[in-house]
């Protein structure tokens, strides 16, 4: 059995799906807190044997005494809002769930994997490498509780706490793709291209407020959705295998090539088979000084770990995306 928090948000559904497809495991405990109300269709090609609200999880580990195997907690629950200002709504749900997540896992000899996050890197001063995190300025309090929880991992390991028995936290860098919807504010600029192009036949992108960065010029690690899902059960696969063990520590998932978004709004409008029009606006007050103007993953440590697949190019991925999705009838995965 493999459990699966955040299991009805984006890619905790495709991870599921993943498992579904190409794994055939149907042995899966969904676990969320659904408030959006159309977030439920993000589970309904899903094959799984439960599903549970985010608050009974413990209550259920706790109650299979070790009746039924779990074979890993993947942990992709959060509150992910870049704009949540409620820190103590943030420490609730992205540390302390997480650490008492952790610490069954330890407790029960558990594989645990985790959703951290490309918004601790905050402004990129300090690069974007996963090889050593003490630097990190976080932009918001999103950013901070994922890096706080990062440091509180390895400070397990280091000194000798207890740990999983495998375990992986995965950064993830800018990640579009189906069962984003209702993600709404937070969702990629690839949906919000596909639905501006739609009622306007255009898309706007931000005003750059630095002068090396020309109007849409501002940059990001665009990572498909699907890439995602497949990396995590890359990682899953090797602890599951004792003859491919798998590499306990954090990991950059992005593509390693960062693209503009005019690029990405581009792509969306040829895959709509739309002549690109884009104009430019002004960045939102509450952004200003908040707003990442480049990110690029160093995945030299996940190739290193043995993940060697190459990753969908945006062109490809937007390409699946759009035509295989948002333009479809059924656009769930």
């Amino acid at each position: 059995m493999i459990v699966i928090t955040g299991g009805a948000g984006m890619i905790g559904s495709v991870i599921a799906w993943h498992l579904n497809k190409k794994l055939g495991r149907n042995d899966l405990v969904i676990v969320d807190h659904i408030t959006h109300e159309e977030q439920w269709q993000n589970l309904v090609h899903r094959q799984y044997i439960e599903y549970l609200d985010k608050d009974q999880l413990f209550d259920f580990l706790d109650g299979n005494d070790g009746d039924v195997e779990i074979d890993a907690v993947i942990h992709m629950g959060a509150i992910s809002a870049t704009t949540e200002r409620d820190y103590n709504k943030l420490v609730e749900a992205n540390i302390h769930y997480s650490q008492d997540l952790w610490g069954w896992c330890a407790e029960h000899e558990v594989p645990f994997f985790y959703a951290s996050s490309a918004a601790t890197y905050g402004d990129g001063a300090a690069g974007y490498d996963d090889v050593s995190i003490d630097k990190l300025r976080p932009l918001n309090g999103y950013g901070y509780s994922k890096h706080f929880f990062d440091q509180w991992a390895l400070r397990q390991v280091a000194e000798n706490e207890p740990q999983p028995p495998a375990w992986a936290g995965f950064k993830f860098f800018n990640v579009y793709g189906p069962n984003e919807y209702h993600k709404e504010r937070m969702a990629s600029v690839a949906f919000h291209t596909f639905n501006q192009v739609k009622t306007t036949g255009g898309m706007k992108l931000f005003k750059s407020n630095k002068a090396d960065f020309a109007d849409g010029m501002q940059m990001r690690d665009f990572v498909y959705v699907k890439d995602c899902a497949d990396i995590i059960v890359h990682f899953f696969d090797q602890a599951t295998n004792t003859k491919k063990p798998c590499k306990n520590g954090i990991y950059n998932i992005g593509t390693g090539k960062a693209r503009s978004f005019k690029d990405l709004a581009s792509a969306v409008m040829h895959s709509m088979d739309k002549t690109p029009h884009i104009d430019f606006i002004d960045m939102p007050e509450d952004l200003q000084g908040k707003y990442q103007y480049f990110t690029q993953a160093n995945v030299a440590k996940l190739r290193a770990a043995g993940y060697t697949k190459p990753f969908t190019s945006l062109e490809d991925g937007v390409k699946d995306y759009v035509q295989n999705y948002l333009l479809s009838e059924d656009k769930y995965c």
